[in-house]
């Protein structure tokens, strides 16, 4: 009769076993802003420069080497050659898109609060990117300043210059009828 500590069956080891807790993907910290309390700064795209430095470099390592080693041999092919291209395209592209975020969220709700023509009330920033550059773009959700609020806009910012790229407003169809006190 097997004890608690002896499976009634044994476990084949070559099999492999569930794990005890699954995989769970995380955000860095420097993004995380669950709990964070106070003004929250984005990160800029600027960085999106170094790691175009560095494909740059390990791209022209390929082609030194191919451009010294590429003799016919089976070490050093026509696969570095092709690397290095695609590698140097690459990180020509990351310095093009990173554009320095100059226009920060608060600066972005003034400006779409000027667009608008309305007291602004609730609002919320979020930053996206547009056009194949991939240039910074502040979505500013806001409603007016009436309680409960009667329009409800949307605006876009550049997040480079601060202009204003779009706007929609529009009377707010929402039904707030259930929360009158």
């Amino acid at each position: 009769m097997p004890s608690a500590d002896d499976p009634a069956e044994p476990v084949d080891r070559w099999r492999p076993q569930p794990a005890a807790e699954p995989y769970r993907d995380e955000l860095p910290t420097e993004l995380d802003a669950a709990g964070f309390v106070g003004p929250y700064l984005f990160p800029d795209n600027k960085r999106r420069r170094i790691a175009g430095a560095i494909y740059a470099v390990v791209s022209v390592l390929l082609l030194v080497l191919w451009a010294t080693y590429s003799s016919g041999g089976v070490l050093v092919n026509r696969g570095f050659l092709v690397a290095g291209v695609a590698g140097l395209v690459l990180a020509g592209y990351q310095v093009l898109a990173g554009y320095p975020l100059d226009v920060r969220d608060l600066a972005a709700l003034t400006a779409s609060s000027k667009e608008v023509g309305f007291p602004i009330g609730h609002a919320s920033a979020q930053l996206g990117w547009r056009g194949l550059r991939s240039r910074p773009t502040w979505r500013i959700l806001l409603y007016s300043a009436d309680d409960p609020p009667t329009k409800r806009g949307l605006v876009l910012v550049d997040g480079v210059d601060g202009s204003v790229v779009d706007h929609f407003v529009e009377d707010n169809p929402e039904d707030w009828s259930q929360y009158d006190r």
